[in-house]
């Protein structure tokens, strides 16, 4: 696919040489195909624009938990949170989308997976090491050869959702678990 230099738009050209002894009907089939192929090339470009934008925020929320940021003197304090607020309301001016189409069984799938991702959240300050190993154990479940046994609860609900949904869940659970196993505490930042 080619791209028109003016407005850097993709335009659909037919290569003469191997078309011409095609049908019609097979020769739009092999350009809408091209075309296929543009649009899943747009979603994953986007996709990866999507994680960048969450590892900012995930960055952001590190800082703002973190020891360095307690250690400073208020007045410092103040200062940083000021430019960490302008940092994320500079970040929230993005918008970044690509939509999942997902019957009602799948978006119930999705929020019953939520649902028991964010009470690994709540439960990590009352009991950090269990909560650490359920997380394991619903990446594990994300996972074609798993490390440790997988959670059957959280497979069978995850196996409900659409295979981007299962990408984004696997990616957000890796995530988590990297928090957590830093005991909740800024680590090395990371923003790609």
């Amino acid at each position: 696919m080619a791209s028109n230099e003016e407005t850097d738009c993709p335009v659909v050209q037919e290569s003469m040489d191997d078309q011409e002894s095609l049908h019609p009907k097979d020769r739009l089939l092999a350009l809408l195909d091209r075309v296929e192929a543009e649009v899943e090339y747009l979603r994953s470009e986007t996709m990866r624009l999507e994680e960048r934008k969450d590892s900012v925020f995930t960055a952001l929320d590190s800082l703002r938990n973190s020891d360095l940021l307690r250690e400073l003197h208020e007045t410092d304090r103040d200062d940083i949170e000021k430019y960490m607020e302008r940092v994320s309301t500079r970040c929230l001016t993005i918008e970044i989308l690509v939509r999942t189409v997902r019957s009602s069984q799948q978006e119930e799938a999705l929020h019953q997976v939520n649902r028991l991702i964010d009470s690994l959240v709540v439960s990590f300050k009352s009991d950090p090491s269990t909560t650490k190993a359920k997380c394991q154990s619903y990446i594990a479940s994300c996972s074609e050869q798993p490390e440790v046994p997988g959670d059957k609860v959280f497979e069978n609900v995850l196996l409900g959702c659409t295979i981007d949904d299962q990408k984004k869940v696997k990616k957000r659970l890796q995530g988590l678990y990297n928090y957590l196993d830093s005991d909740g505490k800024f680590s090395a930042l990371q923003v790609d």
